[in-house]
């Protein structure tokens, strides 16, 4: 099994959503975001490139961690923090063993990673999310955990859950039959830095 994310970035609207339901599902301190609505156009977020009225472009990304087959990040981990599922392919960090040496945050090519510098600290004072969401302990680097809590209950990711325009898709990618492989079947797409070897497990549609 491997489970992989398959977005439709022509339906991708940039509503965030999936970076909210991501923030609220695992109660991520302030300044702390897993999710992230990256633009393909102009300089800034929400801008496009080109010309009026028939050559702009605009597109959303929403980038996490990439769940990659070879893990730069799992690589260059001295003490093992980082480290890979055998049984689906999700990468995670151990806090109890992550020193916060920064290494994994110089090699993963998607900038998809934060070290806890300080003490964490929320808006409101309890918690929220779900019961078992990941605690923060400060000098960690934390991460994107494909919300391994919530397939362990046979849940989907809440990103994919929530997303409005419906243009994700989740699943087994080692499985014919899941729902990401019939979707990618017949779909045009593309891997983030698909060249450097990292083989990232998701799958941006166009």
């Amino acid at each position: 099994m491997k489970f992989a994310m398959a977005i439709d970035v022509s339906r991708c609207i940039g509503c965030c959503t999936c970076a909210v339901a991501c923030k609220m599902t695992n109660n991520l301190p302030n300044d702390v975001w897993w999710d992230t609505i990256r633009t393909d156009g102009g300089e800034s977020l929400d801008s496009a490139r080109g010309t009026y009225p028939n050559d702009l472009h605009m597109r959303y990304y929403p980038v996490s961690c990439q769940h990659c087959d070879n893990p730069a990040c799992v690589e260059v981990c001295p003490t093992g923090a980082s480290y890979k599922r055998e049984e689906d392919g999700i990468v995670l960090i151990d806090a109890e063993t992550c020193i916060g040496c920064g290494s994994c945050l110089d090699a993963c090519p998607y900038g998809v990673r934060t070290l806890l510098e300080k003490e964490p600290t929320w808006s409101v004072d309890f918690a929220v999310g779900d019961a078992d969401a990941a605690s923060f302990k400060t000098g960690t680097v934390v991460k994107c955990t494909g919300c391994a809590n919530r397939l362990d209950r046979d849940e989907e990711p809440a990103c994919m859950r929530l997303c409005p325009a419906r243009a994700r898709h989740w699943g087994d990618i080692d499985d014919p039959e899941s729902d990401i492989s019939k979707y990618l079947a017949n779909k045009h797409y593309e891997r983030l830095l698909e060249s450097i070897g990292t083989e990232p497990n998701c799958y941006y549609v166009s």
